[in-house]
């Protein structure tokens, strides 16, 4: 069994759930392969010392918990040990198996687990194993069980320890992956499909020129890890690479069954499991700083965070960080609306780079469309890309198909940054278009109906699309292109690089597109400038205006009072109604004497005053815009309407505003495209403001002509005929 490969033993160990059918449904599998799975594992590396262990404890008990930590740790070998004389090991002659009393087997194997030390019971409570123990006994379920796990050898110990524990990590990622695609109606919150984490380490790693340098040490974090799977493809990339490298491995979640999970992982390959942190990362940043208070960064460093998910607990605290610490904290850039939280998520990652000076790092990150384009110029979202842009630290964009994630079908962007661009690659931005890069899933999990090919992922097969999309990152040329071929329906059949040769079966078609553009950092920028148009108004005293005084808010006003007292309060309402009918009567003798209508507002004002003082009335400067409002009507033909120092008043109802390229004059902008369209028009630029966005599906789009009416008619002719002849079918 030991010589099976990971896959193998993990689909042997995934036969137990055979035993949980019925009482268990398939997405609750896990909560009892990966729990047992792990107290296996460790039951297996500390029976040699068992003896030992437990004589070292006996000997410093009553002794400092860290030192009786560090003997225990040094008489085991292990960051971990167990206090416990019973044993998970099948039942035999000189042992203290859990099995040899089938009917206390729940209070022992709770026993058991509380004889940890503190780091593996920590994963339990989290993992609440206690529960299932509980639900496995009432079921009677709790026995056969533990007997199967029990037949695992998973001390490997014809392999050397080292090789042992990649094994037994590989072993275990394949149980993570099993059990979150057959619990994928939530695997999404915290699995990301293991293509897609190769394709981002891939993107992140290729270009690392030092990784295969002796021992070298390279640090990796994950500030929405989940269950760990980013951390460990990187890994496993990096010592493929050179063996003798040693990645450092750190993250943080605040789910608790997807951090027991992760920090099991951890311990089970031998790394430092301390390194993977349980709580919230925007609240509670858990690698902020080292035990000498210096700021911690990394320099790899990748995530997928959860896609439209609001921050609405974390508000307060992310905004007190932001307005306080501004760009020396996580958020000085700024923040995105409440509904979404990914954008924070790599502010935090930013946050952390190492200077270039020292290095620097690169970040891969997994978003869905709207950190693209979401939020107009000057918003949280454009002044977040607007200040990673012109900091140059946005090296490319990859937009992958949709239906590639479990619980979501939208389609989702890899984002590649870093602080040490290499030189062709400055002032640069690279977007590659894999949108056509897959493959149809045999069997669809939940939302994901589609992987990214990969023949050496157990799919011989399949085409090396993640290699292929690497391979366009890596050449960096703008107008790379592709073959792609589509059936009669629009759908891919497939993508290569070779020029299409040969016949074609009926209904498919070759197409050339172009996969990856390069731009300059600029090109992503605009000037929001505000356009206006000067207010024209006539007036024209008519009934029909004057009764449309009755609607303004502030004239209906007159006549009220916010007064408690009700003798005052009817007091202050008959001497608004006075008032209200002391205008009426002033526009009645307005219409009296200008019948006419008036095409210019300082005109108007002109002939109402006197009329306004002869009757004693003397408008409010409230009360005249009541009257303007009323009696004035928006008028192409009428004489622009101006401010007290002469300016033109814009028209608010005409205000408009138009994109300018960062690149382009704004001034050339408006001759060019308002003027010669409204030649009244002047820019305020007193509102113009930056933006930034990604607009990607525009730079890709590609025009298709509709086709030729004749074909179109000649397929609807034969549809006719097809439906004639169904019928002298049926009624033949």
């Amino acid at each position: 069994m030991n010589t099976e490969t990971h896959r193998q033993l993990a689909g042997l160990i995934w036969q137990i759930c055979n035993l949980l059918r019925g009482p268990y449904k398939r997405n609750e599998y896990r909560k009892v392969i990966l729990p047992l799975t792990v107290l296996r594992r460790f039951d297996c590396l500390l029976a040699p010392t068992k003896a030992q262990a437990l004589a070292t404890f006996n000997e410093f008990k009553g002794k400092p918990e860290s030192i009786i930590r560090s003997k225990m740790q040094a008489a085991t070998g292990y960051e971990f040990y167990n206090l416990s004389k019973l044993e998970f090991a099948p039942s035999k002659k000189g042992s203290n198996s859990l099995l040899d009393d089938p009917s206390n087997l729940a209070p022992n194997l709770n026993s058991y687990i509380n004889g940890f030390s503190p780091n593996v019971r920590a994963i339990m409570e989290r993992f609440a194993f206690d529960q299932q123990i509980a639900k496995m006994a009432e079921k009677n379920l709790l026995f056969k069980v533990v007997q199967a796990f029990a037949g695992f050898d998973l001390s490997f110990p014809e392999m050397p320890p080292d090789q042992a524990a990649m094994h037994m990590g590989y072993v275990f990622e394949e149980l993570i992956r099993i059990g979150a695609e057959q619990s994928n109606e939530e695997a999404g919150e915290h699995f990301t499909p293991r293509e897609v984490i190769k394709l981002m380490v891939n993107l992140l790693l290729s270009p690392e020129q030092d990784l295969r340098r002796s021992h070298v040490v390279k640090t990796i974090y994950d500030p929405a890890c989940g269950t760990g799977g980013m951390l460990s493809v990187a890994e496993k990339y990096i010592r493929e690479l050179n063996s003798e490298a040693k990645p450092l491995l750190y993250g943080q979640d605040w789910n608790d069954e997807a951090w027991a999970v992760c920090r099991s992982d951890m311990l089970i390959k031998g790394e430092n499991a301390d390194n993977i942190a349980q709580g919230d990362t925007f609240t509670k940043d858990a690698h902020a700083r080292d035990e000498q208070g210096q700021k911690i960064t990394f320099d790899y460093m990748l995530a997928n965070p959860p896609f439209g998910v609001e921050w609405k607990q974390q508000q307060r605290h992310i905004e007190h960080e932001k307005d306080n610490l501004g760009y020396e904290g996580r958020f000085g850039a700024g923040t995105p609306r409440i509904n979404d939280g990914a954008l924070l998520f790599l502010q935090h990652m930013i946050s952390k780079m190492r200077g270039p000076s020292d290095g620097g790092s690169r970040i891969g990150i997994v978003f869905n469309g709207s950190p693209l384009f979401t939020g107009d110029a000057g918003s949280g979202e454009s002044e977040i890309r607007r200040w990673i842009i012109e900091n140059d630290w946005l090296e490319a964009v990859v937009a992958l198909s949709e239906q590639h994630f479990y619980n979501t079908g939208i389609s989702t962007y890899i984002w590649v940054l870093t602080n040490r661009k290499e030189a062709h690659r400055k002032g640069k931005v690279q977007l590659i278009d894999a949108r056509n890069h897959w493959v149809q899933m045999e069997k669809s999990l939940g939302n994901k109906r589609r992987r990214i090919g990969d023949p050496s992922d157990d799919k011989p097969k399949d085409p090396d699309h993640i290699g292929d999309i690497t391979a366009l990152h890596g050449e960096f040329h703008d107008g790379a292109s592709r073959w792609v071929l589509f059936d009669r329906d629009g759908k891919v059949v497939t993508v290569t690089t070779a020029a299409p040769a040969g016949d074609l079966p009926e209904g498919q078609t070759w197409k050339p597109l172009i996969v990856s553009k390069v731009f300059d950092n600029e090109d992503f920028g605009y000037h929001k400038i505000t356009v206006e148009r000067p207010l024209r108004l006539n007036f024209h005293a008519t009934s029909e205006r004057i009764a449309r005084l009755e609607d303004e808010t502030a004239f209906r006003n007159l006549a009220g009072s916010a007064r408690k007292d009700e003798a005052a309060r009817l007091i202050d309402i008959a001497a608004g109604e006075k008032r209200q009918e002391a205008i009426r009567q002033l526009l009645a003798e307005f219409a009296r004497r200008h019948p006419e209508m008036i095409k210019d507002r300082k005109v108007f004002l002109t002939a109402l005053k006197p009329i306004d003082r002869e009757l004693g009335v003397r408008l409010a400067a409230a009360e005249l815009k009541t009257v303007i409002n009323a009696l004035g009507e928006r008028d192409e033909t009428a004489e622009i309407c101006r401010d007290k120092e002469g300016q033109p008043e814009p028209d608010t109802e005409l205000r408009d505003t138009e994109n300018v390229p960062l690149k382009e004059s704004i001034q050339a902008y408006f001759e060019r495209e308002v003027l010669p369209h409204v030649q009244d028009a002047w820019i305020d630029h007193g509102k113009t403001k930056v933006g930034y966005e990604i607009p990607l599906n525009r730079h890709f789009y590609r025009y298709e002509p509709p086709r030729e009416l004749s074909i179109i008619e000649g397929e609807i002719k034969a549809l006719e005929e097809d439906i004639v002849r169904l019928l002298k079918e049926v009624t033949a």
